[in-house]
């Protein structure tokens, strides 16, 4: 079954390549219109978004089944020079995807004209050489399927490929991105220290020197109490401050069972559906999990939702966690919202954040990662 599906998938690329090329041709005259009504309004931008959108949805389909005719794995292309990229690819599949099938049929229709060509003299020297023409028509017609379907994945992969200088640029700007998100959450623990738990300890130490010098029982068991109560008080901000840093369900039950937990302490019902058959490395589960806890986060205090989802799988080399909600959709990654900052913080992996939040909603935020799953698995109890 497996052999017969790998000899059908080249001439039903083909075909869906043929098919694909000739419904990206509206996309075009399309394109000329929203960019036409881009500076009208709303109504532009919208129309705008929505081809570009299913530009993208198009591109994506064809990378993803390129990567698998070629054998590779698919990671995660960078946003910065993703909409030019994809362009170019629509414009060249366009033809070439139409024109590869076409050129196959016109071999075999090569040889259906000969077979069915009257000569002026009938020889056996013009029969063998009208029938080594149509064996050759067909074969190379045949050999052609599989090559030209080859030749399609890897056109493909180079035009959706992030140039080198583009990729270049990625890797500066995530690694700074890394460093003031280090340097800002250094900051944040610094601040928390300060003004949290070192208060509080100042705080106790100061009514301890005075029950040391007090004689009255009275007033010291009330110092007594103060300084108990301070002492809880700063034993549940350290402890915050650990959660804060690296939460202990993550370490000690891996990132679905954080996740988890994240969801059942959710204001609003979260469902999660969960398919990771190994831990992936702990940096990666931390920035996945601090991720989709900043996600749920802008669910609860931006969109007005009544219920969400999270999705986290891994295939491909590739770790993909979905945030959906039912909300009033319209989240923009440069508003301030903490979208921003989780793309910095998934910038440091390689990772991508994509957001498909139309106004009205539903909104989905989509965090793709390439990573290995260790040899752990996921623990279920």
């Amino acid at each position: 079954m497996r052999r017969v599906r790998r000899m059908l998938d080249p001439p039903i690329g083909l075909l869906l390549n043929a098919v694909t090329g000739v419904a990206a041709w509206p996309l075009f005259p399309l394109l000329g219109g929203c960019a036409v009504l881009v500076p009208v309004g709303g109504l532009g931008r919208f129309l705008m978004t929505r081809v570009l959108g299913a530009v993208r949805a198009l591109a994506d389909f064809h990378r993803d089944r390129a990567a698998r005719v070629l054998g590779h794995k698919t990671a995660p292309r960078p946003e910065r020079d993703r909409t030019a990229r994809d362009l170019a690819w629509l414009a060249v599949h366009a033809v070439v995807g139409p024109a590869c099938p076409i050129s196959v049929v016109a071999l075999f229709h090569f040889a259906r004209v000969i077979l069915y060509l009257r000569t002026a003299e009938s020889s056996p020297t013009v029969s063998l050489t009208l029938s080594l023409s149509i064996l050759a028509f067909v074969a190379t017609g045949l050999a052609a399927i599989p090559l030209l379907h080859t030749l399609h994945a890897r056109l493909t992969e180079l035009l959706l490929r992030p140039s080198l200088a583009g990729r270049i640029r990625e890797l500066a700007e995530s690694r700074a991105a890394v460093i003031d998100a280090q340097a800002a959450e250094l900051r944040r623990i610094e601040r928390d220290l300060h003004d949290g738990v070192q208060a509080r300890l100042i705080s106790m130490r100061m009514n301890l020197g005075l029950i040391r010098s007090m004689t009255d029982a009275d007033p010291v068991r009330e110092l007594a109490r103060e300084a108990y109560d301070t002492a809880g008080e700063a034993l549940a901000e350290l402890r915050a401050l650990v959660r804060g840093i690296l939460p202990p369900v993550l370490a000690d039950r891996g990132l679905a069972g954080a996740i988890h937990a994240a969801a059942l302490l959710h204001p609003i019902p979260v469902e999660v559906d969960i398919d990771l058959p190994a831990r992936p490395e702990p940096p990666v589960e931390s920035a996945v999990y601090f991720a989709a806890v900043e996600a749920l986060n802008n669910v609860a205090k931006h969109s007005e939702a009544t219920r969400a989802w999270v999705r986290l799988s891994h295939s491909d080399g590739v770790l993909r966690l979905s945030v959906i909600d039912n909300g009033r959709g319209g989240a923009d990654p440069a508003a301030g919202t903490g979208l921003d900052g989780i793309r910095r913080r998934l910038s440091a992996f390689d990772g991508t954040l994509t957001v498909h939040s139309p106004p009205g909603g539903p909104s989905e935020i989509t965090m793709e990662l390439p990573c290995a799953l260790s040899s752990q698995k996921i623990s279920h109890s």
